[in-house]
């Protein structure tokens, strides 16, 4: 912000950041470091007096005059650093709510009809009948209900029974095992999170509202396990022999924002619990968008083990909903019932974002310490395979002939 304030102004705005916020945070920015050069002027006096009074009482002369200046010195300085912090409350309260810079190689955009298809593998299926969807097929098989869940737990719950809880199982195997096939360290972490984890990650502050608060403490469950995997190497510095660290784990996700009712957003595919298997990187820098083409492929490996239809498309900046990301991929599945392809997994690369918030740093061979890139893709969202999976191999008469990978 302060070496090309211009940068960031046109490249936040592509985001809908209106640049007036920049211009705010570096008259802040401005006004808190002629503060900081007040405050050392005030110490370096209070320090000179201090001497001067001491070497006046060992030669038995009065400093009682000196003695109220030092007292004065010392109150003006508690007042700037009062002001000192103000202002940096108001620079944080802006900084914190600020999204990360979108790269240049991100599309131009204002929404879904601009993202760029990369790529699309697999031909959809032509069916003999018309497609049901996977909550008609749910409630055919007796693998999805409900109205017990809904008599549970609310609306927007799914109760897995049967084939649909054994495959849902299958599935996280399989996802778990492709990835540690290439190379990721499973990890079992908490399901519920520190505040701090939720800054470094960057859902908090600005989405303190989606996220499930546990009552009488600062803490939250996680929307998404790339929050415990992202800082799990916080405020720690990482030796280069350790990178790139790649992270796989399965975790339950909590969201109060179930999005709006429709089509595409019924059954399971928006749900305020389910589950997913997450992948995190931890890598160098000039290695991130490399290494965002890799992550990718990894979360593909899914789909094409499971021969299910999809694409991959980079989101434009209009699209791009990701708070921390600086680049996207989003791959999406075919849903025959729909006719169309939904989102299944966002790939993304966070650059240096996540890593500053939360202190994660390197040490270089110079010696130097630097932040390392942290890249995030869900591989995949289990609810939504699973829902693919019985759409794609669903029957005439309702029934599922399950993949073989799968059994």
């Amino acid at each position: 912000m302060r070496q090309d304030p211009d940068k960031v102004k046109k490249a936040l705005e592509k985001r809908g950041i209106k640049s007036q916020i920049i211009d705010e945070m570096l008259a802040y920015d401005s006004q808190r470091r002629s503060l900081t050069q007040d405050l050392e002027q005030l110490q370096f006096e209070r320090n000179q007096a201090s001497k001067k009074i001491g070497e006046m009482l060992r030669l038995g002369h009065s400093a009682a005059e000196l003695s109220a200046s030092v007292k004065q010195l010392g109150q003006d300085i508690q007042e700037k650093g009062k002001a000192m912090q103000a202002l940096e409350d108001l620079f944080q309260a802006l900084h914190m709510n600020l999204p990360n810079l979108p790269h240049e190689s991100v599309p131009l955009g204002e929404g879904e009809q601009d993202n760029l298809e990369l790529r699309k593998v697999g031909t959809p299926r032509v069916f003999e009948f018309t497609p049901r969807s996977h909550d008609e097929l749910g409630k055919i098989n007796n693998t999805i209900d409900f109205e017990r869940a809904a008599r549970l737990s609310g609306n927007k719950f799914a109760l897995l029974t049967g084939e649909g809880a054994y495959y849902s199982r299958s599935l996280m195997n399989l996802m778990i095992d492709s990835a540690r096939e290439r190379g990721y360290k499973e990890i079992n972490p908490p399901f519920i999170g520190k505040r701090c984890l939720f800054e470094g990650s960057g859902q908090l502050p600005k989405f303190e509202e989606d996220l499930y608060k546990i009552e009488g403490e600062d803490t939250f469950l996680i929307p998404t396990g790339e929050v415990p995997l992202v800082n799990l190497f916080r405020e720690e510095i990482l030796r280069l022999d350790q990178l790139p660290c790649k992270m796989v784990a399965y975790t339950p996700c909590f969201r109060k924002e179930a999005g709006a009712a429709g089509k595409e957003s019924k059954g399971l595919i928006r749900l305020h619990q389910f589950e997913k298997v997450e992948l995190v990187w931890l890598c160098l820098p000039e290695h991130s968008f490399q290494a965002l083409e890799e992550l990718t492929l990894d979360a593909e490996a899914i789909l094409q083990k499971l021969k299910l239809p999809y694409r991959v498309v980079s989101l434009c900046t209009g699209d791009m909903s990701g708070f921390s990301t600086a680049k996207t991929y989003d791959i999406e599945v075919w849903f025959p019932s729909l006719g169309k392809y939904l989102e299944i997994s966002s790939c993304s690369n966070c650059t240096d974002f996540q890593a500053r918030r939360a202190q994660i740093r390197y040490k270089a061979q110079t010696g130097k310490n630097h932040f390392l890139h942290t890249l995030n893709g869900s591989a995949l969202a289990i609810g939504r395979c699973l829902a693919a999976v019985m759409e794609n191999y669903q029957e005439a008469d309702g029934s599922i002939a399950w993949p073989d990978v799968l059994k």
